[in-house]
């Protein structure tokens, strides 16, 4: 999710993430410094889909439609092992990634108005940032801390819907993944 001024910070704006608090120890640190969301008050993430809808479209029905997309999809561990590059971003890599994947896809189809980061980018890298509009010796240092603190496993289990009131971000709703149910033999 975004951090800066650009625009992107403008209240009413939302956004759908994985929140990933296995990661703070190794990462806030640094987030704290250098990246802008973190100081906006979004918490180490995966981000499944932002931009999401504006704030005023957000009704109860919309809360249900995304409960109900989220749920379709099961719990999964994701491990953080290595840093990735984008320019003037370093971040964690998720292995596996496909089931982030899944579901931004999921939640792009249901809202194809909204497609990730507004149809910048050809394909949707799943990451956890670390650092953004840094040069290449800040995000060396911090690659190089960051190498000592990995790896990190996180359970993934639920998506936050986070909104900007015009300061910050504020998680608005949590969405659970489906649980698995256990059967009796033969039932």
């Amino acid at each position: 999710m975004a951090g800066d001024d650009s625009g992107e910070n403008q209240a009413g704006r939302s956004g759908l993430i994985v929140r990933i608090p296995e990661a703070e120890p190794a990462v806030r640190a640094w987030r704290d410094r250098l990246d802008p969301s973190a100081r906006a008050g979004v918490p180490a993430h995966v981000t499944v889909l932002f931009p999401f809808l504006h704030e005023s479209r957000i009704d109860s029905s919309v809360l249900t439609a995304v409960g109900e997309v989220i749920g379709r999809h099961r719990p999964f561990e994701a491990r953080f092992e290595r840093c990735g590059r984008f320019p003037e971003i370093l971040y964690l890599v998720p292995e596996p990634d496909i089931p982030f994947r899944r579901l931004t896809e999921a939640i792009a189809d249901r809202w194809p108005e909204t497609p990730p980061f507004g149809g910048q980018f050809d394909e949707v890298v799943p990451h956890l940032t670390i650092a953004q509009g840094q040069d290449d010796a800040v995000l060396e240092d911090a690659e190089t801390d960051l190498r000592s603190r990995l790896p990190v496993t996180a359970r993934v289990s639920s998506v936050y819907l986070m909104i900007h009131d015009g300061t910050r971000w504020q998680q608005r709703a949590s969405f659970a993944t489906a649980a698995r149910v256990a059967r009796a033999p033969g039932t």
